[in-house]
């Protein structure tokens, strides 16, 4: 196995010794987060990763929100008016401050959606507004180039977040380390590699927060975030390791948060490049897995067999849409079929998360079996990025939530055309019938229509597997029990508003 990354030896001993040590008193004043990786920036409009959200969602506010349960909700706008099929009217709060001091003005909205729509990370989430019309200063008015279905569910996402025209302009390129938004939080300082800290914003529109400090902590090993847990070193733990779930969830003082997802794990093929180029091959790939020695092994339940890119919980999911059960006769037939009777070799790209290696150990093993000779390839997160981006890989492996609730953004961005490379279509993937599918999807404001296009569309995805999704999963935190109010959000984007430390 080839490793591109290193591990920062220090982090693990400081944790290892903190274990010794017994568990240090807990700072009330300040809520410590464990994720598994470093934001890349904070910037919403220059990437799309979960690391770099789930900062960004304390740091920033939307327009409308969508609830625990998906439904859409006020945010910095109080109300909103449907004019006619192409046209919302927003009104937004009076006086709500951004961290700089500044007002919250419609320019800034404008400012925000014209900058996102010009951005090709996140473009594919805005792409669909044709104007964006200042009323006044606090009315602002969104025009789509054509009737859009889930306008209001894209606008929920951390990246449609409204920033300061000011605050941008003036930091330039610099800006993704020095954010300004409207949230509850705002930003201190970062220490690239192991921390962000954040401080409670005095004049946030619904209250200051009664913790004044967050500490996002870059902790990537999953045991090491677990120790963390155990010994009090942080206060809430994201993405515990199936390994350690049990451990937490019965441990006194500790309790373990575990709920159905939007998100999934897929195994995505390079379409660009020999054999995956050829859907014989891919189909092959797809018969020769078995998702459930993935689901059992590895994930230990945390999660079930897909026959999709998009699971049960979002619209527009077809149930119907092909269900691939492991097949090596046929794998094997179809392999010959393609010209591929010899073993081939071939690589599989994963980032340093041990649940991916393990899946690409999986993975490795039963590809093997049908003449597909993987090696692994563990690549720095932000290189994995970069990399798989560019197309530098042959295959992948990934997670994908989508954040909005709606098939569109759950298969846009990974299946278009315009969407190749870093905004999220890393198989390279096109067909013209699915270009088609996805924009009637979209534009659409007739369920009916819309949940029919997404129906066709998975099955074509399905047929033609540029990606396999492994499976649909859980997701979880592991938490100290005298903290109330944190709730997993479905989207695994968790807000901290509200979260407060009980006196025991």
């Amino acid at each position: 196995m080839k490793t591109v990354t290193k591990i920062a030896m220090t982090s693990v001993m400081a944790i290892a010794l903190s274990a010794c040590s017994g568990t240090p008193e807990q700072d009330t004043n300040t809520l410590v987060v464990a994720q598994n990786s470093d934001a890349k920036t904070l910037d919403p409009h220059t990437t799309n990763d979960n690391a770099s959200s789930r900062v960004a969602a304390q740091i920033y506010s939307q327009l409308v929100e969508a609830d625990e349960d998906m439904n859409i909700v006020p945010g910095l706008a109080a109300s909103w008016t449907i004019v006619d099929e192409k046209t919302t009217d927003f009104k937004l709060r009076q006086g709500v401050k951004f961290h700089n001091g500044e007002e919250l003005k419609a320019s800034d909205v404008k400012f925000t959606l014209e900058r996102m729509i010009a951005s090709p990370t996140v473009a594919h989430i805005t792409n669909a507004i044709d104007t964006i019309e200042v009323l006044d200063d606090y009315n602002v008015r969104i025009t789509t180039k054509e009737p859009f279905g889930p306008l209001l569910h894209h606008l929920t996402h951390t990246a449609s977040s409204i920033l300061n025209e000011k605050a941008v302009l003036e930091a330039g390129a610099n800006y993704g380390q020095n954010p300004i938004g409207t949230g509850p939080y705002k930003f201190t300082d970062w220490a690239a590699g192991d921390r962000i800290n954040l401080t409670a914003f005095g004049d946030y529109y619904d209250g200051k927060q009664s913790i004044e400090n967050v500490v996002f902590r870059n902790i990537v090993e999953g045991t090491n975030r677990a120790i963390a847990l155990e010994t009090g070193e942080v206060d809430i733990s994201y993405d515990i390791e199936p390994i350690d779930k049990q451990n937490i969830a019965t441990k006194d003082g500790l309790r373990l948060l575990e709920d159905e997802a939007l998100s999934n794990g897929y195994f995505g093929m390079n379409v660009n490049k020999a054999p995956f180029n050829d859907q014989r091959v891919r189909q092959a790939v797809a018969y020769a897995i078995n998702s459930q020695d993935i689901i059992d092994a590895v994930i230990l339940g945390a999660g079930r067999p897909s026959n999709s890119p998009i699971g049960p919980k979002v619209f527009g999911y077809n149930p119907d849409a092909k269900q691939y059960a492991q097949n090596l006769e046929k794998a094997r037939q179809l392999m010959a079929e393609a010209g591929y009777t010899s073993p081939i070799n071939t690589s599989i790209w994963t980032n340093d998360n041990p649940v991916r290696v393990q899946i690409a150990q999986i993975l490795q093993a039963q590809l093997r079996e049908i003449g597909i000779n993987m090696s692994i390839e563990v690549v720095e997160w932000g290189a994995f990025l970069d990399g798989t981006g560019r197309g530098d890989h042959d295959t992948y492996i990934l997670s994908w939530t989508t954040v909005t609730g709606d098939a569109d953004y759950g298969m846009y961005a990974l299946f278009s055309s315009d969407t190749h490379g870093g905004a999220g279509n890393r198989s390279f993937y096109s067909n013209p019938r699915v270009d088609e599918l996805l924009n009637q999807g979209r534009t659409s404001t007739d369920p009916d229509v819309r949940h029919a296009a997404y129906s066709e569309l998975q099955a074509l995805i399905q047929e033609e597997v540029p990606t396999i999704t492994l499976y649909n999963s859980f997701q979880n935190a592991g938490m100290q029990d005298n903290i109330t109010n944190f709730k997993l959000s479905p989207t695994g984007h968790h807000k901290l508003r509200g979260v407060e430390f009980v006196e025991g």
